[in-house]
């Protein structure tokens, strides 16, 4: 059965989900919800055939412009903060541990704030990894770190929806 991704409800079960990251786990099972009621994250699930085998929230974020790297900094307006998105939290089930389960998780996430920045502009898309395996993980989606924050990263909107149009091209022309 191939993965589909939902919107959290509370027809999902989440007690059995565990990822290994006790802090990642209890947020999804006791908080994720009020999350959302608060208008704090949007929370999507991927299933299979077992249940959930993975998640991650979406929510509004602000850079501050003295946070990116110069490079990229120059280059915009002396606003005191960019708008971007944050994929606050993403896990995988550890029945699912090395099935690219995560990998899936990221381009979700990713499709989902390019098709929101046709509305509400977003620079990029920033994550927190929790650790070096976690900053790795990102960096090899293309993620940057800030300067300041060596575990805080970003991608810009604008270089991954590149990265999705060559894909449709490559997929088109197999």
């Amino acid at each position: 059965m191939p993965i589909r991704f939902e919107l959290l409800t509370r027809r999902h079960d989440r007690r059995e989900f565990t990822s290994g990251v006790p802090a990642l786990d209890d947020w999804f099972q006791k908080r994720a919800t009020q999350d959302q009621r608060r208008h704090v994250a949007q929370v999507f699930v991927a299933l299979d055939e077992l249940g959930i085998v993975g998640f991650y929230s979406l929510s509004m974020f602000t850079l501050a412009l003295e946070s990116l790297p110069d490079e990229l900094a120059h280059k915009l307006p002396r606003y005191e903060a960019i708008p971007a998105a944050l994929i606050g939290r993403l896990a995988c089930h550890e029945r699912a541990r090395g099935s690219g389960i995560g990998d899936l998780l990221v381009a979700d996430a990713v499709k989902r704030v390019l098709a929101a920045a046709k509305s509400v502009a977003a620079y990029a898309v920033i994550v927190d990894a929790k650790d070096e395996r976690g900053r790795r993980f990102y960096e090899s989606h293309g993620f940057i770190s800030l300067p300041s924050r060596p575990n805080r990263l970003f991608l810009l909107t604008e270089t991954a929806a590149a990265g999705l149009q060559a894909a449709a091209e490559a997929k088109e022309g197999e």
